[in-house]
């Protein structure tokens, strides 16, 4: 299953963010790492519910009760998306930090001295700290598993020779925001389980690219943020009933004891939780079934298989540039292993003015220097060295001819010159090193052929004086 022309066209069509313009050119949102657009129904149920149901929860009145049905089936539409049965499971926060700190107070209430926690080094700050932080207050051991920096890919080894019969909870993410390397989800939590571990999943990066399963990994715990699904920002939080109802959560005594209310203390942000139901929704809507279960199942067929294809056409065009270090798995025939997610270093450019000068030039992508923190200490030199980019299936491609920009893009400032005429971009490698360029004031010309073996010839101006990026 794949998407057409058409059915990109249109959904591009449904995301307003999409027809903004920087310099008279569409922006390229390669920001997906760290967080995603909105389509109009998203935007139109959290103006809805505000308009029309907006009021506290379990009132004796119609915009109460209206509100509880969005509730309810908002519940519902989270246990599809996760692949769960038992709706009450899931809770809503106000983002996957928050609510990880919440359950990791509550866990930490039931570990001793001695005990340990196993994490990685492949995960971001919010599933390490909260961790971190629990053991300390528990007396417990922090071990973090290593990964191989020629892929950025977990060490199992490593990994299984850290567990344990004293490990009680081993807390890892589904896929990387760093490099996209999507972890053997299953197969860690038979490994953990098999000694005694509870086992908690941190799947926010992994939530746009793939489809989760819960029932499948057969997991204890997990995690997503609707902000990286097209959602506004909320966070979700499942966990198994027998442990849910178990553990003793930091909750207002007004708060319920039954599910899921003893997770969801205080007023909850309802509309953007109907905003989250409506992205769930849209979701679906890209399948065909009419059960949104199974149509959330063939939306992230379609999903993948299109990433598939993104990710392969990537990696070739990064390869082609000269001193381009992509972190992460590079081989092509490895693609189903990670995300279309991209983490790059250049020894001409620092990371602040690459990401400064393409976000100018109307390409939005991140400076990873926050999101890696526990990765960085045993490879200081990602701290400094890197930009991401997330090729976010949905929001970057317009086309054909888009994904020729996208690739341009990928080398405005590094060995790379870009054409554009109207809709026409031509991506030429220069054979010049970035000694021979003498730095952002050199101009040169390079003549070539484009991927359709056209002649084209470009000149790069760098950066003018005004410090903006130039190119014709």
């Amino acid at each position: 299953m794949n998407f057409t022309a058409d059915d990109m066209g249109s959904i591009r069509s449904r995301f307003p963010a999409l027809a903004r313009q920087v310099g008279g050119r569409p922006a390229a949102f390669l920001d997906g790492a760290a967080g995603s657009q909105v389509p109009q129904t998203v935007i139109d149920a959290i103006g809805d519910y505000l308009a029309h149901r907006n009021a506290n929860h379990c009132g004796e009145f119609a915009t109460s009760r209206e509100s509880d049905a969005m509730l309810e089936e908002a519940h519902q539409a989270a246990a599809d998306f996760l692949g769960v049965d038992d709706s009450a499971t899931v809770a809503f926060g106000a983002n996957m930090t928050s609510l990880t700190f919440a359950l990791s107070r509550a866990l930490a209430q039931t570990w001793t001295p001695g005990d340990e926690i196993l994490l990685t080094r492949l995960d971001h700050d919010g599933n390490f700290t909260p961790w971190q932080l629990a053991a300390r207050d528990a007396g417990a051991v922090v071990r973090e598993a290593a990964i191989h920096a020629t892929d950025c890919t977990l060490d199992l080894d490593d990994f299984k020779d850290k567990l344990n019969g004293k490990t009680r909870l081993v807390a890892f993410a589904a896929a990387s925001n760093f490099s996209g390397t999507i972890n053997p989800i299953s197969d860690l939590c038979a490994m953990a389980h098999s000694a005694g571990a509870q086992v908690f999943i941190d799947a926010v990066h992994y939530a746009p690219h793939r489809r989760i399963d819960v029932d499948a990994w057969q997991c204890d715990f997990l995690t997503c943020s609707a902000y990286k699904f097209f959602g506004p920002h909320v966070g979700l939080l499942w966990g198994r009933r027998e442990f849910m109802e178990n553990l003793a959560p930091y909750k207002l005594r007004v708060a319920p004891n039954s599910l899921p209310g003893r997770w969801m203390t205080g007023t909850q942000n309802h509309e953007c939780i109907a905003g989250t139901l409506a992205a769930i929704d849209y979701l679906a809507s890209l399948g065909d079934s009419p059960s949104r279960r199974e149509a959330l199942d063939e939306a992230f067929e379609k999903i993948t298989a299109h990433e598939n294809e993104l990710t392969t056409r990537a990696l070739r065009r990064l390869r082609s540039i000269d001193g381009l270090e992509v972190f992460g798995i590079t081989d092509e025939t490895r693609r189903h292993e990670r995300v279309s997610t991209f983490s790059l270093r250049h020894p001409a450019c620092p990371p602040r003015e690459m990401a400064h000068h393409l976000g100018d030039a109307g390409i939005f992508v991140w400076r990873a220097k926050t999101i890696i923190e526990a990765l960085s200490e045993h490879q200081p030199a990602c701290l400094e060295h890197l930009r991401r980019i997330a090729d976010n299936w949905e929001t970057t491609q317009r086309n054909e001819v888009f994904s020729k920009e996208f690739a341009a893009i990928k080398g405005v400032s590094i060995d790379y010159a870009v054409l554009e005429h109207a809709t026409e971009v031509a991506v030429i490698e220069a054979p010049f090193t970035w000694d021979d360029l003498g730095g952002w004031s050199a101009v040169a010309r390079q003549r070539g052929q484009d991927e359709n073996g056209n002649t084209v010839v470009g000149r790069h101006l760098g950066i003018d004086s005004k410090n903006v990026l130039v190119h014709t």
